[in-house]
């Protein structure tokens, strides 16, 4: 596990959670999330035994399991391989590893723009704009 991961508080691979996640610490999630996960001035890590169905509102997003729902970081978005996110982006930067799946629409705007939006109020994902498959 990377050092910027160990010391982030965790949701283990048994632990699942329905309603609303809000933080000011870094998160790794292996388990299941439904609902929305806010974590404004941090790093959220959807670990590869995650399955999150969420609008997610975080600084930095690393995705290495399933994500369905809507991202905004006003830092970076990091689809690693293996990954899954179906729903839409809108981030300063954008990083997509090989065999990583994502299906949506890219926003890649100002970090300050990315971050006056809000997860919980993006519209559901829509029509794949833009799908990368490798």
């Amino acid at each position: 596990m990377p050092p910027a991961e160990a010391t982030a508080a965790a949701i283990g691979k048994s632990v699942q959670i329905y309603g609303e996640v809000k933080g000011s610490e870094d998160l790794l999630v292996d388990g299941t999330i439904e609902g929305t996960i806010t974590l404004s001035e941090s790093r959220l890590t959807i670990g590869p035994n995650a399955h999150v169905q969420a609008n997610v509102s975080a600084r930095d997003v690393v995705v290495l399991g399933a994500l369905t729902g809507n991202v905004i970081a006003s830092g970076r978005v990091e689809l690693r391989a293996g990954s899954n996110l179906k729903g839409d982006i809108r981030a300063g930067r954008l990083s997509i590893e090989e065999n990583a799946i994502f299906s949506g629409k890219v926003d890649l705007s100002a970090p300050e723009r990315a971050a006056a939006g809000h997860a919980a109020t993006t519209p559901a994902p829509s029509a794949a704009l833009f799908n990368a498959t490798n």
